[in-house]
């Protein structure tokens, strides 16, 4: 049997640690938001204290922070689409069923295969049939919540998210610009611009910063959102991205709802159903299909 490929074996882990860590985000958002905290205040925080801690890595690793002015224009727009695809997904929350927003957010793989074609390159049959089985085994996962109405704003916000989330990865998949900068740098520079622009929004608002946010508690779930949702899986995408494709990047983000799913089963007491295995055992097996037909 023909043996993994060295990209393959680095991207292929990348991409599900970043569906894992990214699906982490309601475990540590939904306690703030919960008691009142602004979505402003809570990425703010969030995108600061990562920014903090990338800065202290890059500089104990001595990396240079220096960036051509091309690249400086490509970082910016990563950095405005990665803080839209969150401002969007913190408020579908408000509108919307998480299991309803998180199946829409996963259209996102689709989404990325479409501009991927309109760009010639057109992913192969396993791929496609992977993206179809996954994003079944999300809709069978989110099943048994009927009858509830369905806000059409959560749904645009949700389906906002998966779009410039979709943009996001196929940037970074494609840019020649900023193929050399580190994933450590583009990461830093992407949470700066995001960080930047919360605190204008709160500035401009009558909400106060720390409003909601008082407790230890309270700053450790913020932490918790700076290092595993945002620092980890904004830097294992690139490194998937870059090794294995946009494509298949973006179809082991099906961990993204498999993880969300079973943190609100084990921390807020919501029901496993026998939907929910199923999904998860169909989106397993698409996956694991998907890496072993695809060989490089």
């Amino acid at each position: 049997m023909k043996k993994l490929s060295k990209n393959a074996i680095i991207g292929y882990p990348a991409g599900i640690i970043t569906g894992i860590t990214y699906g982490l985000n309601p475990m540590f958002a939904m306690p703030l938001m919960n008691k009142g905290a602004a979505i402003e205040s809570i990425l703010f925080f969030r995108y600061l204290f990562a920014v903090v801690l990338l800065g202290a890595f890059l500089l104990f690793t001595r990396q240079s922070f220096k960036v051509s002015a091309k690249q400086a224009g490509v970082l910016l727009i990563l950095g405005l689409l990665y803080t839209s695809s969150s401002l969007f997904l913190f408020g579908a929350y408000n509108y919307i069923a998480s299991g309803l927003a998180t199946t829409l957010i996963f259209l996102y793989p689709v989404l990325v295969a479409i501009i991927m074609v309109f760009l010639r390159v057109v992913p192969s049959w396993p791929v496609w049939l992977a993206i179809a089985a996954t994003f079944g085994g999300v809709l069978i996962m989110t099943q048994g919540s009927g009858g509830e109405a369905v806000n059409p704003v959560g749904v645009a916000l949700s389906l906002g998210s998966a779009t410039v989330y979709a943009l996001f990865i196929v940037i970074i998949n494609r840019s020649k610009a900023i193929a050399q900068i580190s994933n450590s740098l583009l990461t830093f520079y992407a949470l700066t611009v995001g960080a930047i622009v919360f605190l204008g929004k709160i500035a401009f608002s009558d909400t106060a910063i720390t409003a909601g946010i008082s407790t230890g508690g309270d700053w450790l779930n913020l932490l918790g959102l700076a290092i595993l949702p945002t620092i980890v899986s904004t830097a294992t995408l690139a490194i998937a991205t870059r090794n294995i494709g946009a494509t298949k990047a973006s179809v082991l983000g099906v961990f993204e709802p498999i993880t969300a799913i079973l943190v609100g089963t084990l921390m807020f007491g919501e029901p496993l159903t026998t939907n929910i295995l199923l999904g998860i055992g169909i989106a397993i097996v698409a996956v694991t299909f998907m890496i072993s037909v695809t060989k490089r």
